[in-house]
């Protein structure tokens, strides 16, 4: 066995055995999230941030987050956004940014003026401070990161390591996840998310993590895996972490993750020459196969409920009336109060407020970043939408053999249809689109000769 291949084996083995010892000892999850901060700004001033580590420490504090959540090893609820902003921050005092950044620098300044409606406009009773800070941390997160990402070149090898640096702590959630929920047959009895198979935390947060996890080492299967040994291991990793991710019943986050692996292999197939194009076809029938096993498991353990869930019906069949468990509601509330107040919306956190009014104190926050940036920012928050959806794409016009960037932005586009911007996932996977990753190093050979390395500097 080769010795990367061995240091890879002992990655994986140290996060499943972090994943055991958070279960049996829960004060090892603080020790654990204390560490990460403590270790990542360490890491980065030691190494000056010459070979863009800022990225590695900030994809480890992204994958780490909902798993120090739920067993409440984070030093506070929302660190792991400002974490990634300080590290992102210090790489970017060793190795700058791209001067030409400027529509992520007008995309923070769109944000302000609401920010400052806030202060006037929020209830007396409400905790300015926190409150405001909760609903615009994970907005600034993706404009900082988007700062120190935008056009920096970085190579296809160094990408897949920050996507494994995330990846990591998702295998050390998969452990705590099968400890804590044993025997999934007696758990569920509706097609319901459920909080007993999803470590007693949110189930959306954690499908969502999960989803990229899959992604991830489904990923890995194909770019980053020179040995069947290696390709083994990758898709029993992947497999378990699909397992776990569909029975918390929770789907944005499985139906987003299976959509870039899509994506990333339609990619690939495109891009590549015949020799590429028969290794792929191989590699996807494995995948369709493994996850068609995956889900007959997953249907044997919850005695066909999971067939029901996908198929938006009760535990009894019948066919739920609201496809999207009534948050179609909220997002129509928040473009009937954008429509009130079209210019400035009504102020950063004040939507909730003003819903509250109409429909009393027992209503959900906003799961769609789309409509709550639209009644909170008004025409400057549709602005800074556009701002994000479009530049990537002006991007991909100048490096089309990026594979990863369209994966990456409809993880951020979806992510923030159902799931908001509570985790630093999207914002920090959104700037990774931003990135010009440049080819070599994959197993994958397309027909356009290796592009050259090299990073961008102030």
């Amino acid at each position: 066995m080769k010795k990367e291949d061995q240091s890879y084996l002992y990655l994986i083995a140290f996060h499943i055995c972090i994943g055991f010892l958070i279960y049996v000892v829960p004060f090892a999850s603080k020790i654990y999230g204390y560490s990460i901060f403590i270790f990542g700004i360490y890491y980065i001033i030691k190494k000056q941030n010459r070979n863009n580590e800022a990225l590695i420490a900030a994809a480890y504090v992204v994958g780490s987050e909902v798993v120090l959540r739920m067993t409440e090893g984070n030093p506070t609820y929302e660190i792991s956004k400002y974490g990634v902003m300080v590290f992102l921050l210090i790489g970017m005092y060793f190795s700058g940014f791209s001067r030409s950044a400027a529509p992520y620098w007008i995309y923070l300044l769109l944000l302000v003026p609401s920010v400052v409606l806030s202060t006037f406009v929020l209830n007396f009773d409400t905790n300015m401070r926190k409150t405001i800070a909760f609903n615009i941390s994970g907005p600034v997160c993706l404009g900082v990161a988007s700062l120190y990402t935008f056009r920096r070149r970085i190579s296809l090898e160094h990408i897949n390591a920050i996507l494994l640096s995330m990846g990591l702590p998702i295998v050390t959630m998969m452990v705590y996840l099968t400890l804590y929920t044993p025997n999934v047959r007696d758990i569920i009895t509706s097609t319901q998310s459920t909080y007993e198979t999803s470590g007693g935390f949110g189930p959306n947060q954690v499908a969502t993590i999960l989803g990229l996890g899959m992604f991830i080492f489904f990923s890995r299967i194909i770019l980053a895996s020179e040995t069947k040994f290696l390709v083994a291991v990758n898709l029993i990793i992947s497999l378990n972490i699909t397992y776990r991710g569909m029975i918390t019943f929770s789907r944005g986050g499985m139906i987003t993750g299976f959509l870039m692996i899509v994506l990333l292999l339609l990619f690939l197939y495109f891009k590549s020459n015949s020799n590429g194009k028969i290794k792929l076809n191989y590699i996807m029938v494995l995948i369709v196969l493994a996850m068609a096993a995956t889900w007959a498991y997953t249907s044997y353990q919850t005695g066909g409920l999971i067939d029901k869930r996908y198929a938006n019906q009760d535990a009894q069949g019948r066919v739920k009336k609201s496809q999207l468990t009534g948050r179609e509601d909220i997002a129509q509330d928040e473009i009937a109060i954008f429509l009130e107040n079209p210019i400035f919306g009504v102020g950063v956190a004040k939507g909730v407020e003003v819903r509250r009014l109409k429909r009393g104190n027992n209503i959900p926050i906003s799961h769609d970043e789309i409509t709550r940036l639209m009644a909170e920012h008004g025409m400057l928050g549709i602005f800074a939408l556009l701002l994000l959806f479009f530049t990537p794409f002006f991007l991909y016009l100048e490096n089309s053999f990026n594979m990863f960037l369209l994966c990456f932005v409809v993880f951020w586009f979806l992510t923030i249809n159902h799931a908001a911007m509570r985790i630093a996932a999207p914002a920090f996977v959104y700037a990774l689109a931003l990135l010009n990753v440049q080819l070599g190093g994959t197993t994958i050979r397309t027909e356009t000769e290796q592009q050259p390395q090299g990073r961008v500097l102030a």
